[in-house]
């Protein structure tokens, strides 16, 4: 996984609220069985027809948001089924953060898990920045150590994270990862059997 230390990205407003990950990433393109090629069909259902055609008026067509990495979410995002697509979906298409009021937990947990760090911040403060990523340009930088979201305008906003979650997000590493940081214990103790 990639290491998230400090993150400076263009911001995606998604203002809807309970959007669950057969909206994020449908059903029907879950074949594949590596992490990689699932970008294309975030949100499919929002962003093409029956067709397979363009639905021009779904904001992520605007050029705008050409390479955003940070996601502004409502509340309950990633509910529904605990499908870890998702979260694949998500990073394959080029988000490292999302931003909402609240989280699935099966979700937030695979979020970490696969390297995007989801923030809790309240809805009030992430209105008043869909407003301003709604017009466009508009980038937000992320500091995992200070555990700070700013936006250079006078923004600043302190959320908590786990030291766990923090550990495997800041070092790029994932549950095996971590495990491997113990391999010498490991095989000493097995050495012993």
């Amino acid at each position: 996984m990639e290491p998230i230390t400090i993150h400076t990205g263009l911001v995606f407003p998604l203002d809807r609220s309970n959007v669950d990950t057969d909206q994020i990433i449908p059903k029907q393109f879950l074949k594949r069985i590596e992490r990689q090629g699932f970008g294309q069909f975030l949100f499919y259902n929002w962003r093409f027809d029956h067709s397979g055609k363009p639905i021009e008026d779904f904001p992520l067509h605007d050029k705008k948001y050409d390479g955003a990495s940070i996601l502004l979410a409502g509340d309950n995002f990633g509910c529904g089924s605990s499908r870890e697509h998702a979260p694949w979906a998500l990073l394959d298409y080029g988000f490292k953060i999302i931003i909402a009021p609240s989280y699935a937990d099966i979700f937030k947990n695979n979020c970490v898990k696969n390297g995007i760090l989801a923030i809790e911040m309240p809805y009030k403060q992430i209105q008043q920045l869909m407003a301003k990523a709604e017009a466009g340009s508009y980038s937000l930088t992320v500091d995992l150590a200070a555990q700070t979201v700013q936006d250079g305008e006078g923004f600043s906003y302190q959320f908590e994270i786990s030291e766990y979650s923090k550990e495997m997000l800041y070092n790029g590493l994932d549950d095996i990862g971590i495990t491997l940081l113990y391999e010498e214990k490991i095989t000493q103790f097995e050495n012993r059997l």
